[in-house]
């Protein structure tokens, strides 16, 4: 009954035999071309520069495909300037213009070494795949561009003509940009974010917006980007510890340009309160400056001070009324003695490195002033109106998860939370202990209910506190440390007190038996499945490697973000999959890449190599596409027995 039933739903978009058969023979032939390649990417921590000149180049990847292309007929500055053309043809045929340096010549000659190089790039790939990042506009010109291949009966004098035409209607500037904007798309089939786009770079809006535009991507949430999500679904805390952090790293432009988020409240409270105060614990790290928003170091040290005041405030209230978090230890405000100005922790009293709190009742620390209040109000008012915020953070849910299973690959950003001796260990969300693979399904569930409002009011606020819990719970898998030791790192100076230890996840997934007992959770087995994490930099100057557990684990947390760089010795890594094999490219210091960028390649070392060229059937889509080619059978079987009647 439900397969008849479905097969007439299945029929009216392929009403006869005709065009079922069509599709059959379209989807079994496309199942035959080579896998698409995957790219993954951890940790980008807006840092936009170095991510968006990662995807544009395929991560060094188009650079090789040029010297491939024009090794023995273009000089290594010539393939450099072509390179440099394809990453960014706007700016670079800006400076070529300028120059005086683009005639006839030149255009012709760059777009027909554009188009071979496209034509290189799009091989392994489908007429329809390639039709479908054509420019409507261009989709007829290119089409004779690409499918004229020099050699047959006058087609190489044919694609010169096309040129000719193309500069004569005064559009080759515009045709350039749209070749090199394709071998980009064409060379980055699909991209895997494994979580933290948002933090301690200058641009997490960039590199959104980036995203936003590709399409073909999903995105595993971190802790950060939990914040954010958080802070969108009106979690108070989330939207102090979103401005509290960016400020602590002068991200003035992505709070205020990128997402239009009202700091004049703050300036001016800030202002008030602290004004003979040096607030020397609490002046930003100024990594680069801002271009927009132009923020007095002095002043920004006052608002960074406010707000943190503010959000430890929140966080006790927020744990009071969630005694199911059992954070107890973290009510950082119950354990100061605002009087002796003295921190308690474990029994052992530690003198605070500031002492001027004007905001703070020693008797009701977690109390609001009435400027808080008024603060607050304008705070909450400003995330709830940001259009670019909730823009990104619908895009977060429609095309991210908790965790992914993709191409025998399990993804997630930080960990599975387990106990000492191996087991899954579980976290008790309204009166039930979930661990492993449950527990990541429930906090998908969690976070779709905080931000659409699902449930009752109390369930939504109980959701909404959770995202709170997820960016700093002790058995957060977004998180996975024992605690976020942000109020002791401001104010207690013992090193000891400070430390956040990391959930035992970290230690045994080394171990090859505990990486295939986590896969077998999600229901992955097999010779070339492997677990993809981020969120623990991997310091490579300290003899630390990205792979892990007899090569089933990579952590390729390196160091985009410009914050971790000094620690780690590297600029990042991007993981590649293509249709031969698993392969781990290592970017060297982004300087170099800034400096250099049309001769920059990554060290690349292949990791896992497969056994044959992997094709389309062998991927999750291939087999979607095989249940669906069974669909059409029986459809098609329905048709010629008469059990469904065809329109012709």
């Amino acid at each position: 009954m439900h397969t008849q039933k479905y097969l007439r739903l299945l029929a009216e978009e392929f009403p006869n035999v005709k065009t079922a058969t069509g599709e059959l023979v379209r989807l079994k032939t496309y199942m035959e071309l080579p896998k698409p390649t995957e790219y993954y990417f951890s940790d980008l921590h807006g840092e936009d520069g170095a991510f968006i000149h990662l995807m544009r180049s395929g991560s060094g990847n188009i650079r090789t495909k040029v010297r491939d292309m024009y090794k023995n007929t273009l000089t290594e500055r010539e393939q450099n300037q072509l390179a440099n053309l394809i990453y960014d043809p706007q700016k670079v045929l800006a400076i070529i213009q300028e120059k005086e340096q683009m005639d006839d010549e030149w255009i012709r000659f760059t777009i027909l070494r554009l188009s071979s190089l496209l034509r290189y790039v799009s091989a392994k790939q489908s007429r329809e795949t390639v039709r479908d990042a054509m420019p409507e506009r261009y989709a007829d010109v290119l089409n004779e561009l690409l499918y004229s291949y020099h050699g047959e009966f006058e087609r190489g004098e044919y694609s010169h003509r096309i040129v000719r035409a193309i500069i004569d209607a005064e559009a080759a500037r515009a045709f350039i940009i749209v070749l090199c904007e394709m071998i980009q798309r064409l060379s980055v089939n699909y991209v895997h974010i494994i979580g933290d786009v948002f933090d301690r770079g200058k641009a997490p809006h960039n590199i959104m917006e980036e995203l936003i535009d590709f399409g073909q991507v999903d995105i595993q949430w971190g802790n950060h980007d939990i914040m954010w999500m958080g802070a969108a679904a009106g979690n108070e805390v989330c939207m102090c510890s979103v401005l509290r952090a960016n400020i602590a790293y002068n991200n003035f432009d992505a709070l205020e340009d990128g997402y239009g988020l009202n700091l004049r409240a703050l300036s001016s409270f800030a202002q008030d309160v602290y004004g003979d105060d040096p607030c020397t614990r609490f002046i930003p790290k100024v990594i680069e400056e801002n271009e927009y928003d132009m923020v007095d170091i002095h002043l920004a040290a006052k608002m960074h001070k406010a707000i943190a005041i503010l959000m430890f405030k929140l966080e006790m209230k927020l744990y009071d009324r969630n005694p199911e978090f059992h954070m107890d230890d973290r009510k950082t405000l119950y354990k100061t003695d605002f009087h002796r100005m003295v921190y308690t922790d474990n029994g052992k009293e530690y003198p605070l490195l500031d002492t001027h709190f004007p905001t703070i009742d020693p008797d009701d620390p977690a109390k609001l002033t009435q400027g808080e209040e008024e603060l607050l109000h304008v705070l909450r008012s400003s995330f709830t109106h940001s259009e670019p915020l909730h823009r990104h953070v619908a895009f977060l849910y429609t095309h991210g998860s908790s965790y992914l299973v993709a191409n025998n690959n399990l993804l997630f950003h930080g960990c599975i939370p387990m106990t000492e001796d191996g087991e899954f260990d579980t976290l008790n969300i309204h009166g039930e202990p979930l661990g492993g693979k449950a527990l990541m399904d429930y906090i998908s569930l969690l976070t779709g209910r905080a931000y659409y409002k699902e449930g009752s009011r109390q369930e939504q606020q109980k959701a909404v506190d959770f995202m709170w819990y997820l960016w700093c719970g002790p058995k957060s898998p977004m998180f996975g440390k024992s605690k976020i030791a942000t109020f002791e790192n401001y104010f207690v100076k013992d090193a000891t007190v400070r430390k956040e230890v990391y959930n035992p996840y970290f230690r045994l997934s080394e171990k090859e038996e505990i990486v295939d007992k986590i896969l077998a959770e999600f229901g992955i087995r097999g010779k070339h499945a492997h677990i993809i994490n981020g969120h623990v930099p991997v310091k490579i100057k300290e003899g630390e490697k990205p792979v892990k557990a007899n090569g089933k684990l990579f952590v390729i947390d390196g160091g985009i973000s410009k914050a971790y760089q000094p620690k780690t010795g590297i600029a990042g890594y991007t993981l590649i999959f293509n249709s031969h094999h698993l392969a781990l490219a290592e970017h060297s210091n982004f300087k170099q890449i800034e400096t250099d960028i049309g001769s920059y390649t990554p060290n690349l070392s292949i990791e896992d190599e497969m056994e044959r060229r992997l094709l389309i059937k062998d991927t999750d889509e291939g087999r979607r596409m095989q249940e669906k080619c069974e669909d059409l059978e029986k459809l098609i079987r329905a048709y010629r027995e008469g059990k469904i009647k065809e329109k012709l």
